[in-house]
């Protein structure tokens, strides 16, 4: 998770010193925002040498003045201000611990440079690279472009005014030297460095766009002859963007303290998205560019939002889910037993059938339950739950008395069907469930036929799972891929008991397809016959098929539905034993 990857300024702005002190050749790798920024942050790859397991990883981040224009869509002539620079820099901050390099650009003038250092130095920057060109200066790759280098007195004294301002000693300054760049002579590049390293600067990077290392090798060798000679030991840097042909470890041999690789991850991402939506362009569709995108999960788990899903599951798990009771209806039935009283009062073994669910709800610690009245409403009674009513309950269906209470589904729910009775284990593994949106199904309707005037809502499966055969199941198998009161029982694998549990997300996701249903679509609508009369399972059916996830939770047995006289004395012989 990202937040894990969180440092305070102080513990991170002092770790390139303490690398280069341990004597490592510090591997860099470009960034220009947070996403890139984690990339850089924590890729590996794994190897063995001599049977051993060897771990290679990127030691630091360079925040690149090329890549950080670039991806805002501007020249790399500092154009960008440095406050829009900031912004990028804390973003990368943010979401990594390792050190970070920031490319200065020319500084500004010394006034401005000042403000620079204090503020890089106060964030957890741990070395700031600024080159020895007038502002406002041109990129360095670029053949045929003008480079106008500043005099080397001047940049010594902005270097000087710099390093006065840092508070700290583990803030470094490091010195971009362009003579090669601009064609000067290598006398030129060795005497800017004599005179930075004069004036205090922490270090030197020498820039070459030669496609051979001959030049950066010939300044390292005799940079090494100034150290010995001004007694110091600063570090070397190197950008090995045009002379990629040389080694970490030749580079490391010759000198080099610092490698950076100042470009890459942007220029490979121009790359892939430039080829993604060609691709589109061409087919009209996204199918075929699928292969050259990362999956949308990986970025999820990149980014920390599987983490965050799994946290609001847990807490959703220790607080109280509100349980919804859609009870509206009238119950033909049972007309004549219950004398206009609602079918959630039948007598079951001297309790209601209503106060059966709240004993089973209370036993898995749902004590937030909302019963939706209608038909005989007046007769409702029932000790710790809140009661709403639907006045229209004769007209559209169970959904409609379920939405009388969308106020309660905000942070997830649980629906429960009126007329459900069942053991509690099946709600204590119901809260126990991760997915978004879950549907509890019973196996074992394969092993029995429908009851005659008995509406039945039945499930077909992902991969039409048989419980007879022997095979390894997997978590992502358990999808819902169709529901409905007319699918035919034969090709049915499940039947959904009438409970349901939401989160936040699936609530969201819920309410969101209701919404957008009513406001979009009339007439005829799933397998109801208006759009009027759209029902739970109609609405589940619409969210598999926009490409929601609905999960099934699978039990076998152990619930009885109350639809007829056998129904409650199955009950009332259940409760007496």
């Amino acid at each position: 998770m990202t937040l894990l990857n969180t440092i305070l300024p102080e513990q991170r702005r002092g770790k390139l010193k303490a690398l280069l002190e341990d004597g490592k050749t510090v591997r860099v790798l470009e960034a220009h925002n947070g996403l890139s920024g984690i990339i850089a942050n924590t890729v590996e790859v794994t190897g063995d040498s001599g049977g051993k397991t060897v771990v290679r990883q990127f030691d630091a981040i360079w925040e690149s003045s090329l890549t950080d224009s670039a991806s805002k869509g501007h020249p790399d002539i500092e154009v960008i201000t440095f406050d829009s620079r900031f912004h990028t820099i804390n973003e990368i901050l943010m979401v990594t611990d390792k050190p970070m390099i920031v490319d200065g650009d020319t500084g500004g003038d010394a006034n401005t440079f000042e403000y620079t250092v204090s503020k890089l130095e106060r964030a957890g920057v741990s070395a700031v690279i600024i080159e020895d060109k007038v502002f406002p200066k041109r990129n360095s790759l670029e053949a045929g472009v003008q480079q106008n280098l500043q005099e080397p007195e001047v940049f010594a004294q902005k270097i000087r005014r710099g390093k006065s301002i840092q508070k700290s000693s583990e803030f470094m300054i490091i010195a971009r030297i362009e003579s090669l760049i601009a064609g000067k002579p290598m006398e030129d590049a060795l005497d800017r460095a004599t005179q930075y390293l004069k004036a205090g600067v922490d270090g030197i990077m020498i820039h070459s766009k030669s496609k051979n290392p001959d030049e950066i090798l010939e300044f390292a060798k005799k940079y090494k002859i100034i150290l010995k000679n001004l007694k110091l030991d600063k570090p070397l840097v190197c950008v090995p963007t045009t002379y990629n042909l040389i080694t970490e470890y030749e580079l490391s041999a010759a000198g080099f303290s610092i490698v950076i690789y100042a470009n890459h991850l942007l220029r490979s991402a121009y790359q892939s998205m430039t080829e993604t939506a060609k691709t589109i362009l061409r087919d009209q569709r996204s199918l075929e560019a699928d292969p050259l995108c990362t999956p949308v999960r990986e970025i999820f788990k990149t980014v920390g939002f599987l983490d965050v899903k799994e946290k609001d599951q847990q807490d959703e798990q220790t607080t109280n889910t509100p349980v919804i009771i859609p009870a509206a209806g009238e119950d033909p039935v049972f007309k004549k037993i219950l004398n206009g009283k609602p079918k959630a009062m039948l007598d079951i073994g001297g309790k209601t059938l209503l106060d059966h669910q709240i004993q089973t709800l209370s036993n898995a610690n749902l004590a937030d339950i909302t019963l939706i009245a209608g038909y005989g409403k007046d007769s409702l009674h029932a000790e710790g739950i809140q009661i709403l009513e639907n006045p229209d309950y004769k007209k559209g269906s169970m959904l409609n008395s379920l939405m009388v209470a969308k106020e309660k589904m905000a942070n997830g729910f649980i629906m429960l069907y009126s007329d459900i009775l069942m053991e509690d284990h099946i709600l204590s593994k119901l809260t126990e469930c991760k997915e978004d949106i879950v549907l509890v199904a019973d196996n074992s309707t394969q092993y029995h036929q429908p009851e005659e005037g008995n509406i039945h809502d039945y499930i077909i499966t992902k991969n039409h799972y048989k419980p007879k055969r022997r095979e390894i199941r997997f978590i992502s198998e358990n999808m819902v891929t169709k529901i409905g009161n007319k699918i035919n029982p034969e090709t049915a694998t499940h039947e959904f008991i009438g409970l349901a549990r939401l989160s936040k997300t699936g609530a969201e996701q819920f309410l969101e397809t209701y919404n957008d249903v009513l406001k979009n679509f009339t007439g005829p609508f799933q397998e109801s016959e208006d759009i009027s009369t759209l029902t739970f399972t109609d609405l589940i059916q619409e969210m598999i098929d926009r490409g929601f996830a609905v999960h099934y939770m699978e039990i076998h047995k152990g619930w009885l539905e109350i639809h007829n006289a056998e129904h409650i004395a199955l009950a009332q012989k259940s409760f007496s034993a």
